[in-house]
């Protein structure tokens, strides 16, 4: 026998050994294949996700048993298989896309809010309301890496955690709610967190992003007009106030939900982002963060999302005004067109080349998927009150 026939029966007997050690793989999906246009959609009333492929748009599997989802929401391995799925119970779950099944879960917290993985990717942090801090564990066991609570004040008290991120560097940083601080979390020994803090950023920082290039990390003020700014590649300036006072002068409207500043778009040489309180969505030029323009919406805006060619910005709101959908025209800063899926549209997500976008419909127990050019409807998928809606080609990106 040649030695290239032996590499080759050698070679097929190990093909053999994988496919019967993995016979799950069938589960979720019918025969081999990558991660690139699955996602999950959770159902957060029944504490469980939907596994979706987009090429089809259809619904491959259900996760049961990842506990409290009311406020669910999840990043991805570096490969996309796996899921982290961060509940409001202090769970944290780890789905598999491709064998449709729970591969671990720890409860690591009394009250979570979200979370981020590591540039690496081999760490996955949790930022939690009770006990205020942030929990590092390892994204292949989910065994516990590192502690950090969020103390403050000369008693120590803990505070809330919100607007949890990666950052270049290996590094997460996070907003302290109550203390109305900023923390960098230098992860390059993961065991021994190396810390720096900015403190006095604003009242009441609600949430944050970072920038697609990892570069600006913006926290929004709760308790008052204006955002807090961290440059991270100059964080020794300190954090600076941008858009300060933008709605001075002005009564508020009572918020019935936050905003969520992950939703921000960036669209062209603009970013979108949903005002406090105010029927509009604020136009910056993220090169002096400075506001150019104002767009007059249906309601609060709670997620301003720009679909991947940067072309449109669609926008959905805050109840009582949640069943309406408008989308933004970049270059004229003009709705240019709305519909009414349904009441409580909770999330929506484009797919990597925005060619759809899949919207979640709470009350309708519905999940419709649109296509961008044309706005007709493509498909509507039984979802059990769907809200978060989260597809695997955000592996890829810084922040999500």
């Amino acid at each position: 026998m040649t030695v290239g026939r032996l590499k080759f029966l050698i070679m097929l007997a190990l093909v053999a050994a994988a496919a019967t050690a993995t016979p799950a793989l069938t589960k979720a999906v019918d025969g081999p294949r990558g991660t690139g246009d699955l996602g999950i959609i959770v159902e957060r009333a029944a504490g469980r996700v939907q596994i979706v492929e987009t090429t089809g748009r259809t619904l491959l599997a259900r996760v049961e048993g990842l506990g409290d989802l009311s406020h669910a929401s999840a990043v991805f391995s570096r490969d996309g298989r796996y899921a982290f799925v961060f509940g409001r119970d202090g769970g944290l779950s780890k789905v598999d896309l491709l064998t449709g099944t729970l591969t671990a879960r720890v409860i690591q917290a009394g009250n979570s809010i979200g979370g981020a993985i590591s540039q690496d990717g081999a760490l996955v942090a949790v930022s939690n309301y009770v006990p205020g801090g942030v929990k590092v564990f390892s994204t292949r066991t989910l065994e516990p890496i590192a502690d950090i609570p969020a103390s403050y004040g000369p008693d120590g008290k803990l505070s809330k955690v919100v607007g949890l991120v990666d950052a270049p560097g290996q590094s997460f940083v996070f907003t302290l709610y109550d203390a109305g601080e900023i923390w960098i979390a230098d992860m390059k020994d993961p065991k021994t967190p190396k810390i720096r803090k900015f403190k006095n950023v604003g009242k009441l920082p609600y949430d944050a992003l970072v920038t697609g290039d990892g570069r600006y990390y913006v926290a929004g003020l709760f308790g008052e007009d204006g955002l807090a700014m961290l440059d991270l590649w100059r964080p020794e300036d300190g954090v600076k106030r941008i858009l300060a006072g933008y709605g001075r002068g002005e009564k508020p409207l009572p918020v019935y939900k936050m905003p969520h500043l992950e939703g921000w778009a960036r669209a062209g040489e603009l970013l979108f982002l949903p005002a406090v309180g105010r029927h509009e969505v604020l136009v910056v030029d993220p090169r002096t963060w400075t506001e150019v323009g104002r767009i007059a919406v249906h309601g609060q805006p709670v997620f301003a999302v720009a679909r991947p060619d940067g072309r449109q910005v669609w926008v959905n709101f805050a109840h009582p005004l949640n069943d309406i959908v408008q989308v933004i025209d970049v270059p004229t800063l003009k709705v240019i067109h709305e519909f009414k899926p349904g009441k409580a549209v909770l999330h929506l997500e484009f797919t990597p080349r925005g060619e759809q976008v899949w919207i979640s419909v709470r009350d309708a127990d519905r999940v419709d998927v649109y296509d961008t050019r044309t706005f007709a409807p493509l498909v509507s998928l039984d979802v059990e009150k769907p809200s978060g809606i989260f597809l695997a080609a955000r592996a890829h990106r810084i922040g999500l």
